[in-house]
């Protein structure tokens, strides 16, 4: 299967460069991943397609602000840094710019100094392991100096930062935002569980391979990135328990439903699980676990779109995706949701 297979013309002007104001108000563009057949309505409209018994699984992670401007030492040139992954006694892995001024040994400050770091290694993707030095608690030095790390595509500063945190975000460690989740409100979640559909999560941290374009002529020559990603004990019995009973198990977002595919049995069950994970779904796939998914309109010929295409079949989505850019609807991080079941 080629890359080109899942190409789509999309207009610029569609990607959404800001948030909504009220999350819930998002269009929900709702898509039955036999026929294909689609319906036109808005995210408070969700409740109507989800029955007692059902079970939505979320990702609970939270997005680092991530992003340091700052000066390279001495000398005081502008640089960048984009915290990935924790690696442990100080220690992230990042991505840097510009990187032919920032090798091995290389220094940086921010913030005048409140926070300094050292280039301890280069790696072989580019990324670099950088050491930092600082005074008190990380998180809470990161929290004062760095900037959301908002997607490339997104050219517009963001007023409210925690616009691009899911209401239920709990576990730091995100370079980029589970995204199908913002169109939630603590009210429409309460308003599920009172129907009787459960609600669990589960925990991946986003990395920036996320937005990583598929280069590969071929989708099968493409290696996916790691992250990690963790389910609970209770987690893994409501997926259990709702398929026992007949409910569905509906992942909102990619990133939930990696993360239970990734750990399930082959028989659909699943147990407390963590671990890094490089699953790549694509059409020829069957799911284990996942009977409906709630998700944004992906990049053009990206890994996102070949999921769901697995899910709905690729020319379900192609179709429903001509129809959202008909219908104008809003792509990508900020932009409208679909519900495919």
């Amino acid at each position: 299967m080629k890359t080109h297979d899942f190409h789509f013309e999309l207009p610029q002007e569609l990607i959404a460069q800001t948030p909504i104001e009220r999350r819930d108000a998002s269009r929900l563009l709702v898509l039955d991943k036999t026929t294909g057949a689609w319906e036109h309505r808005h995210f408070f409209d969700l409740p109507q397609y989800l029955h007692p018994g059902d079970c939505l699984i979320l990702n609970d992670s939270r997005v680092l602000p991530a992003r340091l401007l700052g000066q390279r030492l001495p000398g005081g040139g502008a640089c960048e840094v984009l915290l990935l992954i924790d690696r442990g006694d100080k220690t992230w892995e990042c991505l840097v710019r510009p990187g032919k001024k920032m090798r091995k040994g290389a220094r940086v400050s921010f913030g005048d100094g409140q926070l300094t770091g050292e280039i301890t290694e280069e790696l072989p993707d580019g990324n670099r392991l950088v050491r930092f030095d600082f005074d008190g608690i990380f998180l809470e030095v990161l929290d004062r100096l760095g900037k959301m790390p908002l997607p490339p595509y997104i050219k517009e500063e963001l007023q409210d930062r925690e616009r691009y945190q899911t209401v239920y975000s709990k576990v730091v460690g995100s370079a980029a935002a589970p995204t199908a989740g913002l169109h939630f409100t603590k009210e429409l979640l309460a308003q599920v569980q009172d129907m009787g559909v459960g609600v669990g999560y589960v925990t991946l941290h986003v990395g920036l391979g996320t937005f990583r374009p598929v280069k590969e002529d071929e989708i099968t020559d493409h290696e996916m990135h790691s992250e990690y990603c963790v389910i609970p004990q209770e987690t893994a019995d409501l997926i259990n328990r709702t398929h026992a009973g007949g409910g569905r198990v509906i992942c909102v977002g990619t990133t939930s439903c990696r993360t239970v595919e990734s750990w399930a049995g082959e028989d659909g069950t699943m147990k407390a699980s963590a671990g890094w994970t490089n699953i790549f779904i694509y059409p020829g796939y069957r799911f284990k676990v996942t009977d409906a998914l709630i998700t944004n309109f992906h990049l053009p010929e990206s890994t996102l779109i070949m999921l769901v295409s697995a899910l709905a079949g690729r020319e379900h989505i192609l179709a429903a995706y001509q129809e959202a850019v008909r219908e104008q609807y809003r792509f990508f991080s900020f932009g409208d949701a679909m519900f495919i079941h």
